[in-house]
C-alpha cells in the first residue's frame, strides 16, 4: 500500500473485500487495457487496423508485465491523467506496426469512463446480490415472527402493539424497491464512452458509430450515441441508490440498538467469545455490527452528495469535477456494500426474545392499549368523547401505576356508561393484520424482475 493512502479502519474491519476487488489498482488498470485492447479488435473488423496489430494490442494488453505501475503513477501525476503514460508503455511493448494503432481516434476519458462502466456493472451485480442475500434474512425472521407481539413504538414510547414480523415486513417491501432500482440503474451506468476529444468523435472518421458499436459489444456494455463526458447524472445516480440501500441497512441495524439496549431486550446480536467485549467492562456485549453498519451508511450518504458537484462540469470536458468521481466512487460503493454485507450477517444471526418481547407489552399497565379502547368506545360515545374518557383514565394510571383497564371501568362507571365499554383488550387482538401486511411484502420480494434495457435515445423500456 502506497505512504500516501491513508489507513482506513472502518473499511479494514468491514468494507466489503469484494466489492473492494473490483476497484482496486490492478482491477481499474486491467479494465482499461480491456477498453483499449477492445477498441482495436473493433477497429480492426472494420479494416482500420488489421487483425495481426488488434491480436498483437491485446496481447500486450493482457500481459501484467506490460505496465510498470510505480512508473504510470508517476507520469500520470505529471501528465495529470493516467492514459497517456498507459498507453506509452502499452506501445512500448508491442513492435512497430501495431505501436501506431493503440488509442486510436479515443480521447482519455473515453477509456477511462468505458472502464468505469465495466466496474460500476460489477459494482451494481455485487450490490444486487446483498441486497438479496440481506432480505432473503429478514423474511425467514418475518415469516417466523409474523404473529409475535409486540410493543410498537413512535418517538421512541410505546404507542400501540404490533407484530415483529410486521415490523420487518417495512424493511422488507423496502429492499424489494431497491433491488428495482439496482436493475433499472444497472443499463444507465453500464455504457460505452466513445466520443473522442469534444465530443465529436471526429477523429474516429466515418465509421465513428460502427466502432463505438463494437466496441459497446465487446465490453458488454450499452452503446452511446450521444456523448458523456460531462454528463454524469448516471454517476450520481448509482451514488444515490448505493447510499439509499446502506441507509435500509442503517435504519434496520439502529432498530438492532435500540431494541437490544438493556431495558428492552427483545434482540441481540450474535453472542460468542469476546464478541462485542469491552476492554474494561466485563460484562458489555455491544451491538459492533449494527454500529458499523451506522457509521459506513453515514460515510456513503455525506460521499454521495459530492457526486452532484461532479455533475456541474461545464462545456465538453469537466475541470476539476471529474476528479471528485475517482475519490469518491471507490470508497462510496465499498462502504455501502459493507453496510449490507454486515447488515446481512446480523440480520443472520439475529436472536429474537419474544418472551422479552410479551413482558414489555405489559411495562405501562394497559397503557399502550388506549387506542384501542378509545376505538372501541368511539361507536357508543363518539370518538371525541372517548378520547376524553381514555385520556383522564390514562393520566390516572401512570399517575397511580394502576392498570388502564380498571382505572377506565371506574370512570366509565362514574360516567353512567355501560360497564362493557371499558372490557379488556389482549395485545394480540389489536395488531391489525399483521398476516396482510407480511403476504404483500413477500410478494413485492418475491415478484420476478424485468431487465431494463436501453433504446437508441437513452431512454429505458421493460
Amino acid at each position: 500500500m502506497s505512504a500516501r493512502t491513508p489507513f482506513l479502519l472502518l473499511e479494514r474491519l468491514y468494507g466489503d473485500a469484494e466489492m473492494a476487488a473490483v476497484f482496486s489498482e490492478q482491477a481499474t488498470v486491467r479494465a482499461w487495457l480491456q477498453v483499449e485492447a477492445a477498441l482495436a479488435a473493433a477497429q480492426a473488423e472494420l479494416g482500420i487496423l488489421t487483425q495481426e496489430e488488434a491480436a498483437q494490442i491485446a496481447g500486450a494488453a493482457a500481459d501484467p508485465a506490460t505496465v510498470d505501475l510505480d512508473a504510470l503513477w508517476h507520469e500520470a501525476r505529471n501528465v495529470g491523467y493516467p492514459i497517456f503514460p498507459l498507453v506509452r508503455q502499452l506501445t512500448g511493448a508491442l513492435p512497430e506496426g501495431a505501436a501506431g494503432r493503440v488509442h486510436y481516434g479515443a480521447t482519455t476519458q473515453d477509456i477511462m469512463d468505458s472502464g468505469l462502466a465495466l466496474q460500476l456493472a460489477e459494482a451494481v451485480d455485487r450490490l444486487q446480490r446483498l441486497c438479496d442475500d440481506f432480505g432473503d434474512a429478514l423474511v425467514r425472521h418475518m415469516q417466523a415472527h409474523r404473529q409475535t407481539a409486540m410493543a410498537g413504538r413512535t418517538h421512541a414510547q410505546h404507542a400501540v402493539p404490533t407484530t415483529f414480523g410486521a415490523k420487518l415486513a417495512g424493511y422488507v417491501a423496502e429492499l424489494a424497491r431497491h433491488r428495482e432500482r439496482l436493475l433499472a440503474l444497472r443499463p444507465r451506468v453500464a455504457v460505452v464512452s466513445l466520443a473522442g476529444a469534444g465530443g465529436t468523435a471526429a477523429a474516429l472518421g466515418p465509421e465513428r458509430e460502427a466502432v463505438r458499436d463494437g466496441l459497446a459489444e465487446r465490453l458488454g456494455l450499452a452503446d452511446s450515441p450521444v456523448p458523456w463526458h460531462v454528463a454524469r447524472d448516471g454517476l450520481a445516480e448509482f451514488g444515490a441508490v448505493a447510499a439509499m440501500l446502506a441507509a435500509t441497512a442503517a435504519r434496520f441495524a439502529r432498530e438492532v440498538i435500540d431494541l437490544s439496549r438493556t431495558e428492552v431486550g427483545e434482540v441481540a446480536e450474535a453472542a460468542g467469545h469476546h464478541r462485542g467485549a469491552s476492554s474494561t467492562m466485563p460484562q458489555k456485549a455491544n451491538p459492533i455490527g449494527s454500529e458499523a453498519v451506522i457509521g459506513m451508511s453515514a460515510s456513503a450518504a455525506a460521499l454521495s452528495a459530492a457526486l452532484y458537484r461532479a455533475m456541474e462540469s461545464g462545456h465538453e470536458r469537466a475541470a476539476g469535477e471529474w476528479q471528485i468521481e475517482w475519490q469518491v466512487l471507490p470508497q462510496l460503493a465499498v462502504l455501502s456494500a459493507g453496510a449490507l454485507a454486515v447488515a446481512h450477517e446480523v440480520a443472520a444471526e439475529l436472536r429474537v426474545d419474544p418472551e422479552r418481547m410479551a413482558r414489555n407489552l405489559t411495562l405501562t399497565d394497559g397503557r399502550l392499549m388506549a387506542e384501542a379502547h378509545m376505538i372501541a368506545m368511539a361507536p357508543a360515545v363518539g370518538r371525541e368523547r372517548a378520547h376524553d374518557l381514555v385520556y383522564a383514565a390514562a393520566q390516572q394510571s401512570a399517575a397511580e401505576r394502576r392498570p388502564l383497564a380498571v382505572v377506565l371501568a371506574e370512570h366509565v362507571r362514574d360516567a353512567g356508561l355501560d360497564a362493557a365499554l371499558a372490557a379488556p383488550i389482549a395485545p394480540a387482538d389489536y395488531v391489525g393484520d399483521p398476516d396482510a401486511v407480511c403476504d404483500a411484502a413477500l410478494a413485492a420480494w418475491q415478484r420476478p424482475l424485468t431487465p431494463a434495457h436501453p433504446t437508441d435515445d437513452g431512454a429505458l423500456v421493460r
